[in-house]
This record gives structure tokens, C-alpha cells and sequence, in this order.
């Protein structure tokens, strides 16, 4: 038996360089021109309408999970966890909306302030929980995480009680939401695409 052949029957562990783009900004777009919008109409400025349910279908929701999918392909647990769950969560938000008036048949399943703020409050959890996997991040991230578990609770408590007055301070705060993730998704595009910190993360 040759050498080379020897050689190659001894190999235990082959490396493989990942020279796919990184699913993060899309995702962190997704989610961060989403809720930008959704805040917006949470703050009073405009009904929820055809844009918002639009972007919550695509961007933020299926966006979000194709950005998961790929986070898990380069095995990073936290971002497969994080965008596969966010982006559900807005395809799930345009159910709850949508479901009810599909006629009759489905007219009993309104939402009701109780159990929103139910779904409000466990995403809050989720959340919480993601913000502490975020200590080991970047300070963006952090500020991403840490704001969007206030902006859960908030939303949670003003449904609960049903008081619009907590429900615009949410909708501001969801703005500023909003914005960290774009702040976060466009720092990490052009920071690579100059090879060099121009935005500080």
C-alpha cells in the first residue's frame, strides 16, 4: 500500500472552512424594520394595516427564518434560537390578527386583551432569557435584547390592564427597538464590507 494512501486512511478530522456569507444582518433587518413599523401604529401614529401584516409574513417572519436556518448551519445555537423563534413569532402575531376574520367558523377565536397579554409576557420571558446569552455578545446586541424584553413586558402589562396610555410609551420604545436591531444589522454589513470598524458595535 503506497504512502499517499496510508496517508489518507489515517485522517481523522477533516476542517472545513465556512466561506458563507454571515445570515445575522438579514435577520437583524428583518426583525428591526418590522418592528419599527409595528411600534409606529403602537404609538398611535397609524392603524395596523396591509404594510405591517405584509412585512410581518415576509420580512420579519420569513426573513428571520431563513436567517435562523443559516445561523444553524454554521452552528451558533444562540442565532438559529434567536432569529428561527422571532421569525415565527411575527408569523404567528399575523395569525392571531388575520384568523378571526376568516368567517364565521373562526369568529369565536378574537383576541381577547387577556390572552395577548399571555403571549406578550411569555415572549418577554423568552426574551429575558436571550438578553442573558447576549452578556457574551456585543453591546449592540445587548442594548437590542435588553430593550425588546422591556418592550415585551410593557406591551404584556398595557393589554393586560387595558391601558393605551402604556401601550404608546411601548410603541416609542418599540421604535427604539427597532432601530438598535437596523444600528446592529448595518454595523455588521459595513464593518466587513470596509474590512475595518466603521461602526462600533
Amino acid at each position: 500500500m503506497s504512502e499517499d494512501i496510508k496517508d489518507v486512511m489515517n485522517i481523522r478530522d477533516v476542517k472545513i472552512k465556512d466561506l458563507s456569507a454571515n445570515p445575522a444582518p438579514l435577520g437583524l433587518m428583518g426583525f428591526g424594520m418590522t418592528t419599527v413599523l409595528l411600534n409606529i401604529h403602537n404609538a398611535g401614529f397609524y392603524p395596523l394595516g396591509a404594510v405591517i401584516l405584509s412585512m410581518g409574513i415576509f420580512y420579519g417572519g420569513l426573513g428571520q427564518v431563513i436567517a435562523g436556518i443559516e445561523e444553524w448551519k454554521k452552528g451558533n445555537t444562540f442565532g438559529a434560537t434567536a432569529f428561527t423563534s422571532y421569525g415565527l413569532f411575527w408569523l404567528t402575531l399575523v395569525v392571531i390578527v388575520l384568523l378571526p376574520k376568516f368567517g364565521d367558523n373562526f369568529a369565536g377565536l378574537a383576541l381577547t386583551p387577556t390572552d395577548f397579554a399571555a403571549y406578550l409576557f411569555l415572549w418577554g420571558l423568552f426574551t429575558l432569557y436571550m438578553f442573558i446569552g447576549t452578556l457574551k455578545a456585543t453591546r449592540a446586541l445587548q442594548v437590542v435584547f435588553l430593550s425588546l424584553t422591556i418592550l415585551f413586558f410593557l406591551l404584556a402589562a398595557g393589554n393586560y390592564m387595558g391601558n393605551p396610555a402604556i401601550i404608546k410609551i411601548a410603541g416609542y420604545e418599540g421604535i427604539f427597538v427597532g432601530f438598535s436591531a437596523i444600528y446592529a444589522a448595518m454595523g455588521q454589513v459595513l464593518n466587513e464590507a470596509y474590512g475595518k470598524k466603521i461602526v462600533p458595535l
